[in-house]
Formats: structure tokens, sequence, C-alpha cells
């Protein structure tokens, strides 16, 4: 098996793409002749994959959108589904756990044996015995929140935590310093709205992975994203849920809907190529 950094090198490599497309399944927004059937919800994530493989680094399901509705069943058939289809891109499990001790092990298990997910996003801020337990399964992604893209991350984010550090710089510096001994796969969640920060991330972590949310319906600046965090060998990806996986709007059938959710993966992931060549 192919390690986290390898894959991700490889689907920008082969699809050209820095789009990672996110799977949160709301029955209310299916097509019509699927609306509000969750057990649909498999056959629904699955036809966007289909459309979208070709043009994604990586695809990143949301696990409360599965578990809220009784689908995490649905949700292991998506993500050997996904490994079937798009064999050489990699599933993030979004699920941002942040526990510690025997919990945490049991929360690693269902990650990357229940779900058998390539990464999974985590809470780092019960320290490092928080991430450990994931570090035990070689060659998986460990991605940590940072600086997340929703406002209120600056209540606890943005505070000054000493030596002149905010409190997302340190938990950057750690990733890429102390925590990443032993050849764990780290990666860090930056914010698409605020590029800034993006920037001063890629400074303090210059190879690590950014998993890069908020494009597209939250607002962010896609061509300030890539030039703030893209480098040569430093792998960008950045996330579009809502806008790739609804852009199908009120059409009456999967096929429709899973064509416009094509066609806007394909425009997102020219506009990223573009920034980046420009």
């Amino acid at each position: 098996m192919s390690s986290f950094r390898a894959q991700l090198s490889g689907a920008e490599a082969q699809n050209g793409s820095m789009l990672c497309v996110g799977l949160d399944p709301e029955p209310a927004k299916f097509p019509l002749q699927w609306r509000g059937d969750a057990r649909r919800i498999y056959e629904f994530c699955a036809a966007i994959v289909d459309a979208t493989k070709h043009a994604a680094i990586a695809f990143k399901p949301q696990i409360a959108y599965f578990a809220a509705q009784r689908a995490e069943e649905q949700l292991e058939r998506l993500i050997a589904h996904i490994h079937t289809v798009a064999p050489g891109v990699p599933v993030i499990l979004d699920a941002k756990r942040g526990d510690i001790g025997a919990t945490a092990e049991q929360y690693a298990r269902e990650a990357f044996e229940r779900y058998n997910a390539d990464a999974v996003t985590l809470s780092p801020f019960m320290g490092h015995d928080s991430i450990e337990p994931y570090q035990r399964y070689a060659g998986k992604g460990l991605i940590l929140l940072c600086r997340t893209s929703n406002p209120g991350g600056s209540d606890l984010q943005a505070l000054d935590v000493g030596s002149g550090d905010k409190l997302f710089e340190r938990i950057a510096r750690l990733a890429a310093g102390d925590w990443s001994r032993g050849g764990a796969e780290l990666g860090l969640v930056v914010g698409a709205t605020f590029p800034a920060e993006v920037a001063r991330v890629r400074e303090l972590a210059p190879t690590l992975p950014l998993l890069i949310p908020g494009i597209g319906a939250q607002g962010g600046d896609a061509q300030a994203t890539v030039r703030a965090g893209w480098r040569p060998g430093a792998p960008i990806v950045v996330s579009s849920s809502r806008a790739v996986l609804y852009a199908g709007g009120d059409a009456p059938d999967m096929p429709a809907f899973a064509a416009a959710a094509c066609r806007v993966a394909e425009a997102t992931r020219a506009e990223l190529q573009q920034a980046r060549q420009g």
C-alpha cells in the first residue's frame, strides 16, 4: 500500500489536480427522483465519485453526514468503491477526532480498520497524546486542525501562546517538528478564508500537506489560496463540498446531477491549476 503522501503526489500528477471533493450527503438535496431518501446515500455519493474521479486529488467524506442518517455501512461501501474505481486517489475521513488513550485507539481502529480510510482529520488540542495512537498505522495520513475556515476559529487559534506564536503557529511548528518524528504522515487543516494564515503555516511547515477547506460556498479565494499554500513537493488539497456535490440543483435524476458535479469539479480544477501556473 502506498503512503498517504505518495498517494497525494500520484493523484496530483495523474489528474492534474489540487481539488478534494467533499462528500457531505444531505438527502433533502438529492436529485428529485431520490430526494429525502437516506437509503440512496451510497448510490448518490458513488455516482458523484464516478463523475469526478478524474478531476480529484482526494475525496473527503464527512462522517457526521453518514452517522446522522444511520448510514455508516453505506460509508464503508462508499470508501471501498472509491478504492476500486479510483485506486490512486486517497480518501480522507473527515472526523475531527480528539481524544486520548484507549478511546483514541478505538477511533484510530474505526478510521483505518473499519473504514479503511487513507487519512483522517484530528483535533490536536489535547496534545501529542491525542494523535499518537493514529501514528501506529504506518503510511496513514493524520491531518491536524490548525487554522480553520470558520470565523469563530479566531477565538482560540489566534491567541498568543508565548514566544511570539499564536496557537495555530505553535501547532504548525509541532507538526513540522517534534510530532513528525518517526516518519509520521502529518498534515494541517488551514482555511481558504484566511490566505495570510495559509502563507504563514506554509512558512512554518514547508513540506507538510495542507488540507484547505473554504472555497466555493464558504467564499474563499482559490487564486489566493494556491499562491499562499502551494509549493513544489508540498501539496495542497483544496476542498470543495457543496459547490460540487449539489451543482445539480433541482435536476430530476442522478445522471444529470452527476454531470453538473463533473462540470463544476473540472472548472474548479482548472481554476486552481491556472493559479499555480500564474
